[in-house]
């Protein structure tokens, strides 16, 4: 029932999406009497699932659920269909007008895309805010994981700024790190300005970990006990962990340190119960845990609800429509890093489906969680909008350039070329494709996905 759920989401949102980005192109291209023989979503190769013409134009749903098309008499596109182009131009085709008007309608795509994204963010802001965790709230500053100390990091530091820009929120700046220059930090009452450690942004990429290799410090505060193990340790719910094998810790990154160096081994564990302090053997499993549940409480009073009014929601949007865009920027550029190698991590349609948001009450049933389903849908129009723009042939942003060219030198791209550069670029996009999925398939069977 889950999977199917967050199935339904992906089909659902890239429907939403498709559908409005084709539109882009399909209204401006009506608008400018270019005839539009097809308006597809999915695509249909073969055969379609269901079709009807209406008019000049053939509506219809595809099988393959990897995006949609409209085709355009007149232009080059993914169909490679060439015949049409071997005649005489006429006035009602893609090639005979304007280069303004066909500028237009390529960018028609990218721009709702852009402006789709802007009503989600907007509309998520006004109706239900935005939550997150403060770091100034962090009055004990952060724990770090092993690959955040590779980056740089040290627990206790405040983070202050990323590459000079103050920082607010854990959620993002969790995230932005990973694409930063450098970062200033608060460390023993000093600002301390260091440059991030590729190799750390690499071991937080390949471990997945990237929203949990920084983390508010917190003291150790037992909640429960989980294994069998640990229930015979002597342990009990509301013991504060305050040392281990002689030396004292504070938080749960020092006690969590401290453990795993000692995995598979029994430890003095000393813990404050009742104010007053006792010592415990404890053995500690091989995965470094002790087997425990640990307090969280305390953790809901770093989390700040801001709440927009509808004027604030507008601005709101666009900002959060340009983080998002910049985002995508980012992850692109660190993708193609020789050190980190994004590329590797880089997760398909199957790793987007089992990545979408469920709700699960306490029967236990799942439910679709709407203001994650519209983040996903105005981070991913974002997504596609900035993909659509890069400039290969097979996608809008190479006719986009090819069209640039026209405008600028006064003369059409001669049609072979185009044609050539087109078939390219479907080759290409068509490897990648398989490339990633490739890539979800070997994740499974490895277990890694």
């Amino acid at each position: 029932m889950e999977l199917a759920i967050k199935l339904f989401q992906f089909i659902l949102s890239i429907s939403i999406l498709v559908i409005l980005h084709e539109l882009g192109h399909f209204l401006p291209a009506k608008y400018f009497k270019t005839k539009v023989e097809k308006f597809y979503l999915f695509f249909d190769p073969w055969f379609s699932i269901a079709k009807k013409k209406i008019g000049e134009t053939e509506y219809g749903i595809g099988w393959l659920p990897f995006g949609g098309y409209v085709k355009i008499a007149g232009m080059v596109d993914e169909s490679m269909d060439t015949e049409q182009l071997k005649q005489p131009a006429q006035p009602w085709e893609f090639r005979a007008k304007p280069a303004w008007q066909r500028l237009i309608i390529m960018l028609g795509g990218v721009t709702v895309n852009f402006f789709l994204a802007w009503l989600i963010y907007s509309g998520l802001s006004f109706f239900n805010g935005e939550t997150y965790t403060d770091l100034n709230k962090f009055n004990n500053g952060i724990g770090v994981s092993d690959a955040g100390k590779k980056m740089g990091f040290q627990n206790g530091d405040k983070i202050i700024s990323i590459d000079g820009k103050p920082v607010e929120r854990l959620e993002n700046t969790a995230i932005n790190i990973l694409f930063s220059n450098d970062v200033t930090v608060l460390r023993d009452g000093k600002e301390i300005t260091f440059p991030i450690d590729e190799s750390g942004v690499a071991d937080v990429i390949k471990q997945r970990e990237a929203k949990m290799y920084i983390t508010p410090r917190i003291p150790m505060v037992i909640d429960s006990l989980a294994t069998p193990t640990s229930k015979t340790s002597g342990l009990a719910v509301g013991d504060k962990v305050i040392g281990i094998n002689g030396k004292k810790t504070q938080f749960f990154d020092e006690v969590s340190s401290a453990l795993d160096q000692n995995k598979g081994k029994t430890v003095e564990l000393e813990v404050l119960r009742n104010g007053a302090a006792q010592t415990l053997s404890v053995p500690v499993d091989k995965n470094g845990k002790l087997g425990v549940q640990i307090n969280t409480k305390d953790l809901g009073n770093l989390i700040t609800n801001k709440k927009y009014s509808f004027g604030e929601s507008i601005p709101r949007g666009l900002g959060r429509t340009i983080e998002a865009l910049t985002m995508q920027v980012k992850q692109f550029k660190i993708m193609f890093n020789s050190k980190i190698q994004g590329y590797k991590n880089v997760g398909g349609p199957i790793a987007i489906v089992k990545s979408m948001p469920v709700d699960k009450d306490a029967n236990g049933s799942f439910a679709i969680n709407w203001p994650a389903f519209w983040s996903f849908t105005a981070m991913f129009s974002i997504w596609l909008a900035f993909l659509n723009l890069i400039p290969i042939p097979g996608l809008d942003g190479g006719h986009v350039l090819f069209t640039l060219y026209e405008i600028i030198f006064g003369k059409p791209v001669p049609q072979k070329v185009l044609e050539n550069a087109q078939m390219i670029g479907v080759i290409f996009l068509l490897g990648l494709m398989l490339l990633i999925f490739g890539s979800d398939i070997f994740k499974i069977f490895t277990g890694k996905l």
